[in-house]
Parts: structure tokens; C-alpha cells; sequence
């Protein structure tokens, strides 16, 4: 190699090294941090709320009822966000494609509700909670069959400032 290619390899390496990640500040000013913070790792991100506490509850056909599984999902919601009293949160109601428009948005909605007044009534303060239906309008899966439908019956509870489905 000539003193050329060795200095453009160089240089292509040191801008790379300038592109890469800064040290997590959040945990120390000195940019000493764990690295964690906004990771599943991290116990006050919306990543460790949505993979280790689940941000989302399944309901059966034309039902706004939570079932048993969805009340031991919402009760990790709850204690998440009275431990987190800085964070708010929307329901999004969802329904599967089933029935009309209209009937799919009154659906999401009394399914967003009743997320909502479940985590109300485990202390969450009601104005860190909006809701908000999506009727069949923002499916998870397309397709004419249960598969699909049954996971399209759901609530998400989306943090503010995370990213969620």
C-alpha cells in the first residue's frame, strides 16, 4: 500500500470512530453511564415497559370485558406507572374486521375505556391517561381468519415518548 491509501484508510477510520454511539449520560454527567437507559434493561424505559411488563391486552369477540390475563397485565401497567409518576400514557382501542366501521369504533373505544378505568382504579391518576379508537382501521395481522382477528382484538397502552404498535 502507498503513504496515500494508508492515509485515506486513516482518515475513513477516524471519521467512523466520530459516528459512533455517545456514552449514556443519563446515569452520570461524566458520560460514565451504564448503558442501559432507554433499553429493556433499563426498569424506567418504554422498552422495558413494553417486552418485560407488556403493553398490550387481548379481549374475545365483541367484548370490552378484561379477562383474567388482561387484568395481570394491567396490574404490572399500574405498578409501573405509580412508581413512574412522570410518565403518561394513551390507550389505543383496536378491533378486529369484523362488523361495520362505526360499530369497530365504538368497540376500540369501550376497550380503550376499560384499560383506562382498570388502571384508574388501581391508583393511576386519570390525567395521565387518554384513549383513543383505531377500530379496524390499524390492524396487527390481515387476514379473514381467527389467527389474525384474535390478535387484532386488543388494547395498546402506549407511553408518551415511546414507540409502540
Amino acid at each position: 500500500m502507498n503513504f496515500r491509501t494508508t492515509a485515506i484508510i486513516a482518515a475513513s477510520l477516524l471519521a467512523l470512530a466520530a459516528c459512533s454511539t455517545p456514552a449514556d449520560t443519563t446515569t452520570d454527567p461524566n458520560g460514565f453511564g451504564t448503558g442501559a437507559a432507554g433499553t429493556a434493561a433499563d426498569p424506567a424505559s418504554v422498552a422495558y415497559f413494553k417486552e418485560s411488563i407488556g403493553d398490550r391486552v387481548l379481549f374475545p369477540v365483541n367484548e370490552s370485558t378484561l379477562t383474567a390475563e388482561a387484568t395481570n397485565t394491567l396490574n404490572g401497567q399500574a405498578n409501573w406507572l405509580l412508581q413512574y409518576t412522570d410518565k403518561t400514557i394513551t390507550v389505543e382501542g383496536h378491533a378486529d374486521e369484523q362488523g361495520t366501521r362505526e360499530y369497530n369504533l365504538a368497540l376500540g373505544a369501550r376497550r380503550a375505556s376499560a384499560v383506562q378505568n382498570y388502571l384508574v382504579s388501581r391508583g393511576v391518576a386519570d390525567n395521565r391517561i387518554r384513549t383513543i379508537t383505531y377500530g379496524k382501521e390499524r390492524p396487527l395481522e390481515i387476514c379473514s381468519d381467527e389467527s389474525c382477528w384474535s390478535k387484532n382484538r386488543r388494547a395498546v397502552t402506549v407511553v408518551a415518548g415511546g414507540l409502540n404498535s
